[in-house]
């Protein structure tokens, strides 16, 4: 049509220009026509059921499966020297001893980047280890970290976005205004295998890039504003990486391998993080902090419910950006690039606020985000964005609600709840539960939503035990109750959800970065744990099935309900509530402390 791309749109199946409504015709042209590709109504889906998985045997079998294990004609291997931590410059380097190694090709120090390309892999190790001796780094001004992450989100200055403002106040007063706030610290994606790119630059000047980026052309467009190149001289390969929900340091990665292949050229490079360097460099979950508000008429329902969510921002993945860059070597370079201003959206599936709205009938309801753009750690998309966060604060302030109305919690949510579906949802997941345990210490809790108000619902009830000589919390059993729409793969389904729920378990019960004034201190798997194999918990799985609708996506629908479930057992096992995560020992002990003290609460763990 010589019409510029921008003038088009895609929708409903067709191809058309903006604003031209009609089936496809001379203005519009369906998919099948554009690919040539004959469609006629005797093809029918594949039954449900699931594709063979052909890559598991592969998987299992260690096989040569990931961008970590490439072998390319002529390799060579990378590792680049990273800064101590943050707003840390290169003052000094001594490259010489490097440069004489054996095996190594080249030594490459551009600004606060430096880095060694070797022909073997130990070879590399060693001369980065060499490298690395011989350098000095000078803190810049205002570089040093807060001391405790919640305190400084609370005060930092924030940007107000109104995000949702449905339905009238009743004309009675309320009874009671009652409030409650609830965090979460800054979380890692602790990918099982760190970070890894390959790159080669070949005699005509093209760049190839072998990366596990979730975004192969948004990487292209990033690398070619960091590189000054154009983006058809640069082609992305993705290759599967061991592992990551979310954006790890893959991208950057990228950019490490791509400046060493430009200074070998013909030679393919490649570059793997250290677990050090995941740790202390990849982005991280943005900290949250959500205050639920809620005023009550005489019998404790629900009058109007208010959600304040204050954060970072929650998505800093590569794009094309001018002047400014989203990947790590491009802000340590000479000619150093700075990180594009922070967005945040307004819609209730953006970033901070997704699963902000409660999934339960209020007369009113209100959703404001305190948007806060700077944050003291490199931060980025992390599963499910905000909406772990946002459903543990507001399920567990529904447990709140229903304590203070004398009120079983279950029952609670049933006489607020309209949506049929979330309804059944719930009562499949306490009728496939276990009977609750009984004995002191002991407690059950549930968790319900529907992720981002519009995909899969489901409910999670957890039953957990505390000891309370110690603190450890111990995950008994967990029920999980899902409607997808029409159910494809079970199988697939099934471990989403589980996945979904043990991951919030290991977030809720465990993790937290850390950090002093010297930069991140959780370097490994000790001093950033995570949920073991010994701590999984028995889970049982109820599956909805609607073949008559449509599926809905189910990846990170768990999370929530899993962390709310959790947070419910153990408010319920300690007699009092923990608002803070993760739960751990120091934290349970406090709260044990205070309610035998008879004091009111307040969390003066700051462990992150």
């Amino acid at each position: 049509w010589q019409t510029p791309a921008g003038e088009l749109e895609a929708r409903a199946g067709c191809v058309r220009r903006r604003g031209v409504a009609g089936a496809a015709g001379a203005e519009a042209l369906d998919y099948w026509t554009l690919l040539g590709v004959p469609v006629t109504e005797t093809v029918r889906p594949a039954p449900p059921g699931g594709a063979p998985r052909a890559r598991v045997a592969a998987l299992v079998g260690a096989g040569d499966t990931f961008v970590h294990d490439l072998r390319l004609p002529g390799m060579a291997h990378g590792r680049v020297l990273r800064p101590p931590g943050y707003g840390q410059r290169l003052t000094r380097i001594e490259e010489r001893a490097a440069r004489a190694m054996r095996g190594v090709l080249a030594v490459v120090v551009d600004g606060s980047f430096a880095a060694v390309v070797a022909e073997r892999e130990e070879q590399v190790i060693a001369a980065a280890a060499v490298l690395a001796a011989g350098a000095r780094w000078q803190a810049s001004a205002g570089a040093a970290l807060p001391a405790c992450g919640r305190a400084a989100l609370a005060r930092a200055e924030a940007q107000p976005i109104p995000v949702l403002d449905r339905g009238t106040a009743l004309a009675q007063a309320a009874a009671a205004t009652v409030s409650a706030a609830y965090s979460r610290p800054f979380l890692m994606h602790a990918a099982l295998g760190p970070s890894a790119a390959a790159a080669r630059l070949d005699a005509a000047g093209r760049l190839t890039v072998w990366s596990h980026t979730q975004g192969p052309f948004q990487l292209r467009a990033a690398l070619a504003d960091a590189l000054g190149r154009e983006p058809a001289g640069i082609r992305v390969v993705h290759v599967d990486g061991a592992g990551c929900y979310g954006h790890n340091g893959a991208d950057d990665a990228a950019l490490d391998a791509a400046l060493l292949a430009l200074a070998v050229p013909g030679r393919p490079v490649l570059v793997k993080w250290t677990r050090t360097d995941e740790n202390r460099w990849e982005p991280f979950g943005s900290a949250m902090i959500v205050t639920c508000s809620a005023d009550l008429d005489a019998a404790g329902d629900v009058l109007s419910w208010r959600q304040e969510v204050r954060s970072y921002p929650h998505s800093t993945r590569p794009h094309a950006t001018p002047g400014h860059s989203t990947l790590l070597a491009a802000w340590h370079r000479e000619r150093a690039l700075t990180p594009p201003p922070a967005r945040s959206g307004s819609d209730l599936t953006a970033g901070p606020q997704r699963n902000a709205e409660p999934p339960y009938r209020f007369p009113q309801v209100r959703v404001v985000t305190q948007f806060v753009p700077e944050a003291p750690l490199r931060v980025s998309a992390l599963r499910s964005l905000g909406a772990y966060a946002n459903v543990f604060a507001a399920e567990s302030f529904m447990d709140e609600l229903a304590a203070r109305a004398g009120v079983d919690p279950v029952a609670y949510r049933l006489r607020h709840l309209a949506d049929h579906r979330a309804r059944e949802v719930l009562t499949a997941a306490l009728a496939a539960a276990p009977a609750a345990g009984r004995g002191a210490h002991r407690g059950r809790g549930v968790g319900l939503a529907r992720y981002k108000n519009l995909q899969s619902y489901v409910a999670v009830v957890c039953d957990a035990a505390v000891d309370p000589g110690c603190g450890r919390i111990h995950l008994e059993h967990a029920t999980i109750a899902a409607d997808a729409g029409r159910i494809i793969d079970r199988d697939g389904l099934a471990n989403q959800l589980e996945g979904g729920f043990l991951q919030a378990a290991s977030w809720t019960l465990k993790e937290a970065v850390r950090w002093n004034g010297a930069g991140i201190t959780s370097t490994d798997w000790d001093s950033y744990p995570v949920l073991r194999f010994s701590e999984v918990p028995p889970v049982t799985l109820r599956l909805l099935d609607r073949p008559d609708l449509p599926s809905l996506g189910a990846g990170e629908a768990a999370h929530g309900p899993g962390a709310a479930a959790i947070a419910n057992a153990v408010a319920a096992a300690l007699g009092t509530r923990l608002r803070h995560t993760p739960f751990t020992p120091a934290r349970v002990m406090q709260a044990l402390s205070a309610r035998a003290a008879g004091t009111a609460r307040r969390s003066r763990v700051c462990d992150e």
